[in-house]
């Protein structure tokens, strides 16, 4: 399986090509996992909100109505953050995507909670970022992605034009993925 870039990933899964999600799921499991784990300091939590992420990605990659991402790292960010502030509000974490795949409950043990654990500490995207991101590109990173503004938003916020909000957009996410080589 070639392990070319994450939105051929995405279209070879759609066709049916199951090595293909390996391959996104294990690029990019440890960095959703810190992501999680950094701000619900609960590994279980952190492994089930992890799962959730990534059965909804699944999930949402085999809906042939919808548009596969343009970016899908920022996706995948986008889905971690939306089942995130839903556990929250419902107080657990909701498992529809995992039941609509009839997968079974996630189980850990000892090791993996401190595999988990483990992760939580070396991993933290927002410091990462702000240790290697301009000020600029991580403020509109923040505004576009993390707070799901529009690029009109987010330019005004910005004091700049749609396009070089756009620009500071993509510039981030390059400097993300290349964040989160370093991570895993």
């Amino acid at each position: 399986m070639d392990e070319g870039p994450d939105s051929r990933l995405l279209e070879a899964t759609r066709a049916g090509d199951a090595s293909s999600f390996e391959v996104f799921y294990r690029r990019h499991c440890p960095v959703v996992l810190g992501y999680c784990a950094q701000r619900v300091r609960d590994p279980e939590l952190a492994a089930d909100l992890m799962a959730e992420t990534f059965t909804a990605v699944l999930v949402a990659v085999h809906d042939s109505r919808r548009a596969l991402p343009d970016t899908p790292l920022a996706w995948l960010f986008t889905i971690a953050h939306r089942k995130l502030i839903d556990s929250y509000r419902r107080g657990q974490v909701e498992d529809e995507a995992r039941r609509r795949l009839q997968l079974e409950p996630l189980v850990l043990y000892d090791a993996d909670i401190e595999r988990i654990e483990e992760i939580a500490q070396q991993t933290d995207v927002a410091t990462e970022l702000a240790r290697k991101l301009p000020a600029d590109q991580f403020e509109a990173l923040r505004a576009r992605v993390l707070e799901e503004r529009s690029y009109t938003d987010t330019a005004q916020e910005l004091r700049c034009s749609e396009a070089v909000a756009r620009k500071r957009v993509s510039r981030a996410l390059t400097a993300l993925r290349t964040a989160i080589g370093d991570v895993s």
